[in-house]
């Protein structure tokens, strides 16, 4: 049985394509989305790929609480999506996953798009 190729971006790898993922990965992916699912820590992760930032910077940035943030961040970093480090009694987050960034721009791209923000060929803000 011969397995159809796709084309793909010059980001994604050139392989043959899975009929249908495994167990494992259809796993990892779903709770990917699953962090993803909410606005907040879209904006947060989004936020984190442009700069590392505090609680507060970040709180500032969303429009959140600093509580709401840390609780957030706390789901991010469990799940790999964030990394922190401490620098005396702040911590400082990043976010941690290129893949996840190329994933958040083309679905921020696709918003652009269903709400006619951009057209066809139209640059992109993600």
């Amino acid at each position: 049985m011969q397995i159809a190729r796709f084309p793909y971006s010059a980001a994604m790898h050139d392989e043959p394509a899975r009929p249908v993922p495994d167990d494992e990965h259809a796993q990892i992916a779903a709770s990917t989305f699953r962090m993803l699912s909410d606005p907040t820590r879209v904006k947060i992760l989004w936020s984190l790929f442009q700069e590392e930032s505090s609680v507060n910077a970040l709180a500032e940035a969303v429009g959140a609480t600093p509580a709401a943030v840390s609780q957030h961040l706390a789901k991010l970093r469990l799940s790999g999506l964030v990394e922190s480090r401490k620098e005396g009694t702040f911590a400082f987050y990043r976010a941690a996953d290129e893949h996840v960034r190329r994933l958040l721009a083309e679905t921020l791209s696709h918003a652009e798009h269903v709400t006619g923000v951009a057209k066809d060929q139209d640059p992109h803000s993600y």
